[in-house]
């Protein structure tokens, strides 16, 4: 009798062990982790975002498949003694702010790239055609001006591929990672940062932004301004300023390949 119950009991505890194991596979099947909804955090990057409509507009409808990869929009004058420096501008396009740089751009017979939001040009239609009129080109800064980095794949995916049509993009605050400058490339276009931020989103006063830029800036160098996002009287005036003082030093202002 004791050999038989201790083959009993050896069964049933080989089949507990059984069971028990089925049912922590069934348990973690049921409770895969789910991916956390991503949200949009504040940054201590300097661009200040725009205020824009309530309604995401679809400027562009999302290709089926990647778009051809765009060149290095700075490339063509990266040869030669030429000294230049490329001015771009962000946040706009303002109804206000843009034609007042492009007045003081025109003035010195200066180009500039203008990363515009898709929200801004829906809600400021017109300005776009005026900005290219003038000889500039237009870079794409997303619809509504997001960290990319921080919200999820379609929406980020949307702000890309449906914002302003360009060659040339550049995220938000410059937040970046592999997956956004995966969609980047994706969608045709290059991402364009910036070498110089003299901080004229912060109004620190108009001297402030020109010694900045007259300080940093050297031959072939991106700078970051902004014709939108707020009050730009501060950067419209120091505009008018360092190019001056840039074009007697021997540079140009050529407008990026976007």
């Amino acid at each position: 009798m004791s050999r038989k119950f201790a083959a009993f009991v050896a069964t049933g505890v080989a089949l507990a062990v059984v069971v028990g194991s089925l049912l922590v596979l069934a348990l973690g099947h049921q409770r895969q982790p789910e991916p956390t909804a991503a949200t949009t955090k504040a940054s201590t990057s300097p661009t200040t975002p725009s205020p824009t409509p309530t309604d995401t507009p679809t400027l562009n409808a999302p290709p089926s498949t990647p778009r051809k990869p765009a060149p290095d929009p700075t490339a063509a004058f990266a040869t030669g003694n030429k000294k230049v420096l490329f001015f771009s501008f962000d946040d706009g396009p303002d109804p206000f702010w843009t034609p007042k740089v492009l007045q003081v751009l025109a003035k010195y017979g200066a180009h500039a790239t203008f990363f515009e939001l898709g929200a801004m040009q829906t809600a400021h239609p017109g300005l776009r055609e005026q900005v290219l009129a003038a000889g500039n080109t237009i870079g794409s800064h997303s619809i509504t001006h997001p960290q990319l980095t921080a919200i999820t794949p379609a929406r980020r995916h949307h702000e890309i591929f449906d914002g302003p049509q360009s060659t040339c993009f550049r995220p938000p605050y410059g937040a970046s990672n592999p997956k956004v400058r995966a969609d980047i490339k994706a969608a045709g276009m290059v991402q364009v940062l910036w070498d110089v931020d003299p901080r004229d989103w912060a109004r620190p006063g108009t001297n402030a932004i020109v010694h900045n830029i007259m300080t940093h800036a050297h031959n072939h160098n991106i700078i970051l301004m902004h014709d939108g996002g707020g009050n730009r009287a501060q950067t419209v005036a120091a505009l008018d300023k360092v190019l001056p003082l840039l074009k007697a030093q021997g540079y140009s202002f050529p407008a990026m390949d976007c």
